[in-house]
């Protein structure tokens, strides 16, 4: 279960765009008003840091968060008295030391695979602002590849990425692969190797089935970020449906240019101004390909 904290009206400045009565949900990242839906603030999660040295170790002891939900976590402290507050001597420090380091080298290499990509996961979750049943089914993935020993000898965040984005297209979440790849600042080239992996080996044990991304999924996530209202979003789904209707065909040809098409075609009839170049960097595709599928709708 997620943490949060609600914050109510006391405690809260004193916003005009807000509600009369706000309380405040803070989840997943996103700081939002359960009774009207505004917005607040946004919260990411910083990946964990490494010490290299005895101050930074000790330093960071009592500050970071460990993220480390499974595998031995036995910490040894730096103090020199243990919880009864008895004084231990230089000896049994050297025999805690040495044991400690007895039950590090016993550590399996899939929990030090799990240890290395739990937080890496976690912190894209958190960057793109994923469901938490999305999130659970791409850990899934992952650990039944990394059982598998899949990942040996190839990148392990190409497949965190990976995984996520499979988990998206198992849930039909709309998401793009550009989305991710920016985010995990990972070539698109080394996720999709990694993508095609998972579906033939992981996907068929898991009875998973890899559902590949629609036009129409696409509509109202380009629409929100090109900030145009429901009712065109609803008219642009429209045009889409009718030019499907029409006998227009959409296989093999990429379903970013047929929403965004259809969403600049129903800003131009609503009177919305929006440039071409503008709704192709949303959508992530060339002016020509825009135009071309704009002559392709027959609208």
């Amino acid at each position: 279960m997620n943490n949060y904290k609600l914050y109510f009206k006391s405690e809260l400045n004193n916003d005009e765009r807000c509600c009369a009565s706000p309380c405040i949900d803070v989840r997943n990242g996103v700081s939002v008003c359960l009774n009207c839906g505004m917005v607040f603030d946004l919260f990411m999660v910083e990946e964990e840091r490494r010490a290299y040295g005895k101050e930074e170790v000790d330093k960071r002891k009592c500050t970071e968060p460990r993220w480390r939900e499974f595998g031995s976590r036995t910490m040894l402290p730096s103090v020199k008295i243990d919880y009864k507050g008895n004084y231990i001597n230089v000896e049994q420090r050297t025999l805690f030391t040495r044991l400690s380091k007895i039950q590090n080298s016993l550590i399996s290499s899939i929990e030090r695979n799990f240890w290395e990509a739990k937080p890496k996961m976690k912190l894209l979750v958190s960057k793109l602002n994923i469901p938490n049943y999305i999130h659970e089914t791409a850990w899934k993935i992952y650990t039944t590849c990394a059982k598998k020993k899949l990942t040996m000898g190839r990148s392990i965040d190409g497949f965190i990425t990976a995984s996520l984005y499979v988990a998206i297209r198992v849930h039909e979440f709309p998401k793009l692969l550009e989305d991710l790849s920016d985010a995990a600042v990972i070539p698109r080239r080394t996720i999709v190797r990694s993508i095609g992996i998972l579906i033939r080996e992981v996907l068929p044990e898991l009875n998973l089935s890899y559902k590949p991304i629609t036009a129409k999924s696409l509509i109202f996530k380009f629409g929100n970020e090109m900030n145009l209202s429901i009712k065109i979003q609803k008219e642009a789904l429209k045009i889409l449906l009718e030019s499907t209707r029409k006998g227009i065909s959409q296989i093999g040809k990429d379903p970013k240019g047929f929403a965004a098409s259809a969403l600049y075609i129903a800003a131009r009839n609503a009177k919305k101004k929006k440039t071409q170049s503008d709704v192709a960097e949303i959508a992530k595709i060339t002016e020509v390909t825009l135009r071309t599928r704009i002559r392709d709708m027959k609208i």
